[in-house]
């Protein structure tokens, strides 16, 4: 299947996935969520390091990100529904997200999530301003710049 129409159609599917769940009686949202799965904010020197402690039975939806970042599983084990299909990863675990990933988790055992975010920023406010995207129409991630990266690099 085309790329950009893979895409279009695991964006489609996951938002409205997620307006389907915020409808539903006990999801927990915003600074309720946040008091449930406790974040750590740590800055240094160029860098912003998220941690989020999440228990196990949770089922999450993630923000966009807008930019390139490693993240960390340091312990506990969960499932991902990605772009290319399910995986299931175990603490110790590190890779790559991708500038337009939304992903939906489910955790199977407590988790500590970690990301690290290359910035000069010193708010959170101001680095979720920079990393996060409010919907995929964001320039950085919208489907007319992916199509115009494939088109660059002669992809199929």
């Amino acid at each position: 299947m085309d790329i950009v129409k893979k895409t279009a159609e695991y964006r489609k599917t996951i938002v409205e996935f997620e307006e389907k769940v915020k409808k539903m009686e006990g999801v927990l949202v915003g600074e309720e969520l946040n008091r449930y799965n406790p974040l750590k904010h740590t800055f240094a020197d160029g860098y912003y390091i998220r941690e989020i402690n999440t228990p196990a039975g949770q089922l999450l939806i993630t923000k966009i990100h807008k930019e390139e970042h490693p993240f960390f599983l340091m312990r506990g084990e969960c499932s991902i529904l990605t772009e290319d299909g399910p995986i299931k990863i175990k603490a110790p675990y590190y890779d790559i997200t991708k500038a337009g990933t939304k992903r939906i988790i489910y955790i199977h055992k407590d988790v500590t999530w970690v990301t690290v975010h290359a910035t000069n920023l010193k708010t959170v406010e101001e680095i979720e301003e920079e990393v996060i995207a409010k919907d995929f129409n964001d320039p950085k991630i919208s489907l007319k710049n992916i199509l115009k990266i494939k088109n660059q690099l002669n992809l199929k």
